[in-house]
């Protein structure tokens, strides 16, 4: 059975449905650098790959946009396990190409803010999140880790 999925996710990876699967995995590889002046390039991107949980580590394909200079991950109201880890332990590291970034989320609680992400989320996404309440999603500013 495990074959059989594989070759699945095999075959929908090479169709380039990759970017709209939320597949988990582990430890991501590259090469670790400091986080670039300009964004530019990571907010390119479609999809990053998210790592949390240092110990165990978990790594999922999310968006990505930039805010007020600081990159952003949103999971909507849905409590994601990488929300759930997030939330034991701010520290991720950020692939984007072969490049990684180690850095540090906090949650977005200002609505101000908020409605900067939505704007930017719809001028690279096409469609506004669907739950704009600040207070009832989960929203990450993705910053450098503080020492």
């Amino acid at each position: 059975m495990r074959k059989l999925i594989t070759a699945v996710l095999i075959g929908l990876l090479a169709s380039g449905c990759a970017e709209y699967l939320p597949i988990s995995s582990g430890a991501l590889e590259g090469r670790v650098l400091p986080l670039p002046p300009s964004l530019d390039r990571i907010t390119q991107d479609k999809i990053i790959q998210l790592e949390t949980s240092a110990s165990d580590p978990y790594s999922v394909n999310l968006w990505v946009v930039e805010v007020v200079d600081y990159l952003h991950v949103f999971a909507g109201d849905n409590k994601a396990t990488w929300v759930e880890h997030i939330e034991q332990n701010p520290n991720v590291r950020l692939r984007s190409g072969d490049e990684i970034f180690e850095l540090e989320a906090v949650r977005v609680n200002d609505p101000e803010i908020f409605a900067l992400f939505s704007e930017a989320w719809e001028a690279k996404y096409g469609n506004r999140p669907q739950n704009e309440s600040v207070a009832q999603t989960y929203l990450y500013r993705l910053r450098p880790r503080s020492s």
